[in-house]
């Protein structure tokens, strides 16, 4: 029976393809949409990511994401390091600094400033010059997109010259690092020369990066940090998820999504829905020949199922595989954010399900009710 609904289904081309397209429409555009909102909720907290070693984060108690920096007094560090279970901590810097190149033109960076002693959270994707080369002065190491945003089209070479509040930064070192949601170009230096380089301020301090000591819970020590010094502790993970809730929060990007996600839902099953039905309709002379011959409503309603399912999986492999092959073209000529998690494939699916079911649904009824004396009627 499911070899004679599967004949049915693709015995009209044109109606068949129909079908398919509406589904394939719904999927491509669900999982594109939702893969440029994963990549751009990465984007928000690429540099949470990209600072390895710290498992604690340490900031003002009203810090609501990575970049809603508020300053802390230096003596804070003292009072992390005071506290039972840190293994370790350092000083953290992180802002927006204003560059005159010495061509003339100014570029906003955002700054990164990283313990003297340790430099803990440097970057890891060094190519050219060394993390060492940091500790001579003036010295900083910039990410390679900022480099070709600032010297588009120039080779890399190390020795650049520029400067940030009127005082000297050299280039020593190259490094690929993950794009930011302001894609302003990235700069590492030494704590010490990120508060020269930084507008001048009482307080500077940023963050406080720590360690819980070996064998004891990190969420065990945030709190203890929290209820000793006042301050927000937050492991790695929850300040990732922070940041992600509060511009899912307090921001219109989900909702700008999500319409245009709804959208493609609605504009798919519209499509399927009536190609679908219009599909039952002319077949009906058919499923009131299987009902004469003794075929159970059962068994009709399993293999207009059936049907849905097959155009389902076409579809929705189709679609997503567009998708996937649109992020990776468009990743390679305009370094659009695209990120396309399991969750992503996940939710595309069951928007497909959904949407071959109402298909489905709209056209089974007029199936069950069928005279099976349709057959022999002119």
């Amino acid at each position: 029976m499911f070899w004679i609904a599967w004949k049915m289904l693709i015995g009209n081309r044109v109606k068949y393809l129909g079908i398919i397209f509406g589904v394939v429409f719904a999927a491509l555009l669900i999982a594109q949409q939702a893969s440029i909102f994963c990549g751009l909720m990465s984007l928000t907290v690429s540099q949470i990511r990209d600072v390895e070693g710290p498992s604690i984060w340490v900031m003002d108690k009203n810090v609501q994401f990575v970049d809603d920096i508020k300053p802390l007094s230096d003596n804070e560090l003292f009072r992390v390091k005071g506290v039972p279970g840190v293994d370790w901590a350092v000083r953290f810097y992180k802002g927006i600094a204003r560059a005159r190149l010495q061509e003339g033109n100014y570029e906003q960076m955002i700054l990164l400033g990283l313990d003297d002693a340790t430099l803990v959270g440097a970057p890891e994707g060094i190519f050219m010059g060394s993390i060492a080369d940091l500790r001579k002065p003036d010295a900083v190491i910039m990410d390679d997109a900022g480099y070709r945003r600032i010297w588009p089209g120039e080779p890399f070479r190390l020795g650049r010259v520029f400067e940030m509040n009127d005082h000297r930064a050299v280039v020593v070192a190259l490094t690929k690092a993950s794009r930011t949601f302001q894609s302003f170009p990235i700069v590492y230096t030494r704590y010490s020369q990120a508060v020269t380089f930084a507008p001048p301020e009482r307080k500077v301090l940023s963050f406080v990066l720590a360690d819980a000591a070996p064998g004891v819970p990190v969420e065990e020590v945030c709190g203890r940090i929290e209820a000793q010094t006042g301050l927000q502790a937050l492991t790695r993970e929850q300040f990732l998820w922070k940041t992600v809730r509060y511009y899912m929060q307090k921001t219109g990007i989900p909702v700008n999504f999500g319409i245009t996600v709804f959208l493609g839902f609605i504009v798919g099953t519209a499509i399927a829905g009536q190609t679908f039905y219009l599909f039952t309709v002319e077949n009906i002379r058919q499923f009131g020949a299987l009902k004469a011959m003794g075929t159970s409503n059962w068994m009709i309603l399993l293999m207009v199922l059936s049907q849905a399912l097959q155009v389902g999986l076409v579809g929705y492999g189709v679609g997503v595989g567009l998708a996937a092959l649109f992020g990776w073209v468009s990743r390679g000529l305009s370094r659009l954010s695209f990120f396309m998690p399991w969750q992503v494939l996940a939710i595309t699916a069951a928007a497909v399900f959904v949407i071959v079911l109402l298909a489905s649904l709209l056209s089974i009824r007029k199936v069950l009710i069928v005279d099976p004396a349709i057959v022999f009627r002119g």
